[in-house]
C-alpha cells in the first residue's frame, strides 16, 4: 500500500459528530448534520474504500493518530517509534448514514482477532482501533463490539481496542484515496497481502468489498443471460453490440449522456439495478458517468487489455453484459468514474419505479 514494502499499512478512520453548543447529533439528528469518525483497521489503503462509497459520506482522508509526535511522516509512522496508527478520517452525513453503519464497515474490513498488526503487515503501527469522539460513539463502539463477541463469528478473542480520539494527522498526498488512483496495483496488493481472501472467507463476497446497505434483487432478476437469439430480438442492433459484443457508443449520440431526471439505471438484459441519478454526474466524456454503482454485487470487475490499453472493464453480474470501463478520475467521495455505454442500460424514472417494480428504490429519492 505504499512505495516502499508492498505489504505495509494500517488504517484508523475519525468518525464523530462535531459538536457545537446545540445538542449532539447522537442525541438529536438533523438534516445535513455532519459527522465526524476515527477507526484503525490496519491498511489505510484498504480501510477507504469500504467507507468512501458509502451513502452520505463526503470525504475520506488517510492520516495518522494515536501517537505523541507532531506531525508524523509515512516514514516515521512504518519505524513503529511515533506510537501512532495509520488512519482515516471520515466526513458523513448523520441523516445518511449513522455510526453503527460506519461500524458495520469497520467491523466487516479487518480481522479483530489479531493483535500484531492486520494481515501481511506487522507492527503497532498496523493495529486495529475504534476511536470514538463522543459519549454516545463510545456507547455505540462498545455494543457493536459485544455483539460481535456473542455472534460466534470470530472463534479468538477480539482485541480491538476502543480509544479516545487524538489528533489526527493527514498522511501525504500520494497516500490520499490510493486505490482510485491506482486500483489495478491495489486490488493485487489486497489480495496477495491476504485480506480479500479473509474476508471472503469470513463474510463471503460482500465483507471484502465495499461495505453498504443493498436492495435485494426480485427473484425474476436472478437469472441467467438468456441465449444470444432471443436476446437479437429483444435488443436493438446497438444495444446488442455493446452488451453482448462488447461494443462502445459513439459519445455524445446516446440516450443518457445528457439526461438529468431523477431516477435509476438498470441492465438492458437483465433488469438488475445498477446506478442512481444521486451518482450521476457531468464527465465531459459524452457518455453516463457515475461515482458508484447502487449495489456493489450488482456489478463485476475484471481487467482489459485490449487496443493497447490496460483498463478495468465494468460488467452486470446478472445479465453479464458489457456496461463499460472503470477510472479513477472521478469526484468525491469515491474518486471514480464509471463510465457507461447508454445502450447497456434502461433508465427508470422516479414516477415509474413503482410501476415497473423498482419501488423499494424510491426512498432513494425522498
Amino acid at each position: 500500500m505504499k512505495p516502499l514494502p508492498i505489504f505495509t499499512g494500517v488504517l484508523i478512520m475519525t468518525l464523530s459528530l462535531l459538536q457545537s453548543d446545540h445538542p449532539s447529533a447522537a442525541d438529536n439528528p438533523g438534516p445535513n448534520t455532519p459527522g465526524l469518525a476515527t477507526f484503525a483497521g490496519g491498511c489505510f489503503w484498504c480501510m477507504v474504500p469500504p467507507f468512501a462509497n458509502l451513502p452520505g459520506v463526503s470525504k475520506v482522508v488517510s492520516g495518522y493518530t494515536g501517537g505523541k509526535k507532531e506531525n508524523p511522516t509515512y516514514e516515521e509512522v512504518c519505524s513503529g517509534k511515533t506510537g501512532h496508527l495509520e488512519a482515516v478520517e471520515v466526513h458523513y452525513d448523520t441523516s445518511e448514514v449513522s455510526y453503527d453503519d460506519l461500524l458495520d464497515a469497520f467491523w466487516r474490513n479487518i480481522n479483530p482477532t489479531d493483535k500484531d498488526g492486520q494481515f501481511a503487515d506487522r507492527g503497532t503501527q498496523y493495529h486495529t482501533a475504534i476511536f470514538y469522539h463522543t459519549p454516545e460513539q463510545k456507547q455505540l463502539a462498545e455494543a457493536s463490539r459485544k455483539k460481535l463477541e456473542k455472534s460466534g463469528q470470530f472463534e479468538d478473542a477480539i482485541v480491538t481496542p476502543i480509544l479516545p480520539a487524538k489528533k489526527f494527522y493527514p498522511a501525504e498526498e500520494y497516500h490520499q484515496n490510493y486505490s482510485a488512483k491506482n486500483p489495478i496495483y491495489y486490488k493485487q496488493y489486497r489480495e496477495g497481502s491476504g485480506r480479500a481472501p479473509f474476508l471472503r472467507r469470513m463474510w463471503g463476497d460482500e465483507g471484502h468489498s465495499v461495505v453498504k446497505k443493498e436492495q435485494p434483487l426480485p427473484d425474476a432478476l436472478k437469472k441467467l443471460r438468456p441465449p444470444d437469439n432471443e436476446l437479437k430480438k429483444k435488443l436493438s442492433k446497438m444495444q446488442y453490440d455493446v452488451a453482448v459484443c462488447s461494443a462502445t457508443e459513439p459519445p455524445f449520440r446516446n440516450a443518457y449522456w445528457n439526461n438529468h431526471r431523477e431516477g435509476i439505471y438498470v441492465d438492458i438484459i437483465s433488469g438488475e439495478p445498477l446506478f442512481s441519478s444521486k451518482d450521476k454526474f457531468e464527465s465531459g466524456t459524452g457518455w453516463p458517468s457515475f461515482t458508484r454503482p447502487l449495489n456493489d454485487s450488482a456489478i463485476i470487475e475484471k481487467s482489459d487489455n485490449s487496443h493497447f490499453m490496460q483498463r478495468i472493464e465494468v460488467r452486470g453480474k446478472a445479465g453479464d453484459s458489457h456496461l463499460g470501463h472503470l477510472f479513477p478520475d472521478g469526484p468525491a467521495p469515491t474518486g471514480m468514474r464509471y463510465c457507461i455505454n447508454s445502450a447497456s442500460l434502461k433508465f427508470i424514472p422516479k414516477e415509474e419505479l413503482e410501476k415497473e417494480g423498482y419501488g423499494r428504490y424510491l426512498e432513494l429519492f425522498r
